[in-house]
């Protein structure tokens, strides 16, 4: 999967934190953000990655190993 653009520090700590099994709402509170910009990231992501729904998203992000930087 080509990454279309780098992913930004926030993007990949949505991403680290959607690999670990969490909700939106958690990631929300857990980055100090609101549930609409944790569902922008998802966005994001989805289009930088190349991934068409929220599940493969979130299937790609459990694969990986990523560290928030």
């Amino acid at each position: 999967m080509k990454v279309q653009a780098p992913l930004t520090k926030r993007e990949r700590e949505v991403l680290s934190l959607l690999g670990e099994g969490k909700a939106s709402r958690e990631i929300a509170s857990l980055l100090s953000i609101s549930e609409k910009t944790v569902e922008h990231h998802r966005q994001r992501l989805m289009e930088k990655l190349g991934i068409h729904t929220e599940i493969g998203l979130i299937a790609h992000a459990s694969r990986l190993t990523i560290t928030p930087s």
